[in-house]
């Protein structure tokens, strides 16, 4: 988070930016014709040019796994296409703030290049680190990178600093429509979230402003780990709700496999705003494709450290949010025909597609 306020970067950042860029992959001093896109020139790295990246995941989940891994995988890709490489220093810190930070502090005494953030409690602590030195930072996942209490750039279209990213941005509107499309006659819509989760806030919030406005009950029910999770989610399936929201929340995904049956034994189909829950046994999950987000943050890595482009003026990058992963075995365990449901979806969605129940992406293709 911003110490205080957001410094302003002049010409100043422009010469760090430019100075830091030119010594990418320092650590094997192969990098040193790079130079920064922000002072209008490009001059190609070496062949053989090795840079150093450190990538830190908030939590082990589907969806922000998912991005890691395709992050590598396109970073693979282009070093390949262009003659460099990326040595790259995976962590995760599992929700931990001090191991968090112990780990930006080693990419840090490590020299790295560049950092990654998924998530936005890393990308915060990346910012807060970095915003005195010349270390570029990418971020990933970051719902609202202009949120009061994140506060991560200037703007969507201007960042300044040294950071910028993907955001998977949700469209809460849009998932309430789905919502009354399915079941018209919702009387009551239950929120499960955790209340720390800076991605959730600004969701339920929009989603209480939706409901207000059509006169439709809801109650909260949150949790800040497991078991109160899975307490949250009795909770709802006694409030007797029509439906259950739950946005890009990562505590909530973490606990998911233990607490999808609750909603299917009590008949409520739950809406979520990732397909990882879909896969983990919501009855649906609506938003951003995690593997695309990945690939589109490695293009941006690529873009600083290849191309020496400055993360101050590059745009971050929001997508759209059109896509809806029904899970198929909990559709038939709610007593709804996917073929119905899918029909009155379709006119909302710019796709819609299927999922059955697994722990990853990848037991799927096993």
């Amino acid at each position: 988070m911003k110490k205080n306020v957001k410094k302003v970067l002049t010409l100043a950042l422009s010469l760090a930016m430019t100075l830091s860029l030119a010594a990418c992959g320092g650590g094997n001093g192969s990098a040193g014709s790079n130079v920064s896109g922000a002072s209008g020139s490009s001059q190609m790295p070496e062949p053989g040019t090795v840079f150093k990246i450190g990538i830190c995941n908030y939590v082990d989940d589907a969806s922000l796994n998912q991005i890691n891994e395709n992050i590598q995988a396109r970073l693979g890709e282009l070093g390949a296409e262009n003659g460099v490489s990326f040595n790259i220093d995976y962590e995760n810190c599992n929700r931990d703030p001090a191991l968090m930070n112990q780990i930006i502090s080693n990419f840090q005494a490590n020299k790295v290049d560049l950092m990654v953030g998924i998530a936005t409690p890393v990308a915060v602590a990346m910012q807060a680190a970095t915003e005195d030195t010349d270390i570029p930072v990418v971020f990933s996942a970051v719902s609202d990178p202009m949120a009061e209490n994140v506060a991560l750039v200037d703007s969507l279209e201007h960042p300044g600093g040294n950071i910028t990213g993907t955001s998977d941005y949700l469209d809460t509107n849009s998932i309430m429509d789905l919502i009354f499309a399915v079941n018209p006659d919702v009387k009551k819509i239950g929120f499960l979230y955790d209340v720390g989760q800076d991605s959730s806030a600004t969701p339920i919030a929009h989603a209480k402003e939706y409901l207000d406005a059509k006169g439709i009950a809801y109650v909260e029910r949150t949790g800040t780990n497991a078991a109160e999770v899975m307490q949250a989610a009795q909770a709802l399936a006694a409030d007797g709700v029509d439906a259950v929201f739950t946005p890009t929340d990562n505590t909530i995904m973490k606990s998911y496999l233990g607490i999808y049956e609750i909603f299917v034994d009590a008949g409520i189909p739950h809406y979520t705003g990732a397909d990882s829950f879909a896969l983990n046994g919501a009855f649906l999950g609506y938003g951003v494709d995690y593997a695309n987000l990945g690939r589109e943050t490695a293009d941006m890595i690529f873009d600083i450290l290849y191309n020496g482009a400055s993360p101050a003026s590059m745009a971050v990058k929001t997508f759209d949010n059109g896509t809806a992963t029904v899970n198929t075995e909990t559709c038939e365990a709610l007593g709804l025909n996917y073929e119905d449901v899918a029909s009155v979806l379709a006119p909302l969605c710019t796709k819609v597609q299927t999922i059955t129940t697994a722990e990853s992406f990848e037991d799927l293709k096993g």
